[in-house]
């Protein structure tokens, strides 16, 4: 199976890393060239615990001269998914399979629009990475599930064989049948911390000490309960309090979600296929998603002073 990756951030290049070390025919795509230019010459340098070693893998800076692949998987920031997918042409074949394993809420509407609907399947992963730098990554992918799936919930062939391909090459992918109510899950997850996090600047050490972010980060998951059951779906959890305690679970005290990272980067967040997702299906039902909406509101106004004080983009 050759599968290409669309974004080869922290993400897509721990898990390209970890199939391409497996034997799995893998491209690594990511714009940034310097992070390109580092694995094409060095390798990919995959730190895993206190273990580190060097996978050859192959990367690029666009989709030209690839050819056509078998599976392409999107980790890109869910504001890059259209421009991402859009430029992808010179990989997609006529039976080219399109995953996304983003963040948010969203993401396989987009790429539906420009592919087609037949060739999306939507995912949700709990393995992670971090960028250390140029070709430089750390990977936690152990005892972290990947969930792939139709997006009518049908359990097919290609899925079982990028469930097989996945897990042999270490990465402990499961099908589901409901994939929509595990994005709602992983987003009702991201929602409770990641805008708080955002705005406190706080990593999970300091966030979970104080009661009145809880008591905010608990009615933000709520008011998205409410919104996911108005659409109809069937919720693993159904305690917002729950889902609070499960964003921080298995993870260190200095722990930062994304949107804080990109906060301190001064790069722009995904806030509104996160929190800003829930105010627009809200707003389809009536509902009512008054945090939520302050949350938005909130990570927009320090994207706006970043830019205006000219911080680092």
């Amino acid at each position: 199976m050759k599968i290409c990756f669309l974004g080869a951030g922290a993400l897509g290049s721990s898990l390209g890393g970890v199939l391409t070390e497996a034997g799995v025919d893998v491209y690594l795509i990511d714009p940034w060239a310097v992070h390109v230019e580092a694995m094409a010459r060095d390798g990919l340098r995959l730190r895993e615990g206190t273990e580190e070693r060097v996978v050859k893998v192959r990367a690029a800076t666009d989709c030209r001269g690839i050819g056509p692949a078998d599976l392409i998987v999107v980790v890109v920031k869910s504001y890059n998914t259209r421009a991402a997918i859009e430029q992808a042409g010179p990989i997609v074949g006529d039976k080219t399979i399109v995953l996304s394993l983003q963040n948010g809420l969203g993401n396989e509407d987009l790429l539906a629009e420009v592919v087609g609907k037949a060739r999306v399947l939507g995912g949700r992963t709990y393995a992670g990475g971090v960028l250390l730098g140029p070709g430089h990554v750390l990977t936690g992918r152990k005892g972290k599930q990947t969930y792939i799936g139709e997006m009518d919930g049908t359990v097919t062939d290609r899925v079982r064989q990028i469930t097989q391909v996945f897990t042999q090459a270490g990465l402990e992918t499961l099908i589901s049948p409901n994939i929509m109510e595990m994005i709602w899950d992983k987003l009702l997850i991201n929602s409770a911390t990641g805008a708080l996090a955002g705005i406190t600047r706080l990593p999970y050490g300091e966030l979970y000490k104080l009661p009145d972010l809880m008591a905010c980060g608990v009615a933000a998951v709520a008011e998205g309960m409410a919104v996911a059951q108005a659409g109809g779906m069937q919720l693993s959890i159904t305690d917002p309090k729950a889902v609070w305690f499960k964003a921080a679970e298995g993870l260190p005290a200095a722990f930062k979600p994304s949107m804080l990272q990109d906060v301190e980067k001064g790069a722009r967040t995904e806030i509104d296929f996160i929190n800003g997702a829930i105010v627009r299906e809200g707003e389809k039902f009536h509902i009512q998603t008054p945090v939520n909406r302050v949350l938005v509101a909130c990570i927009k106004g320090i994207e706006a002073y970043q830019r205006i004080a000219g911080e680092p983009s």
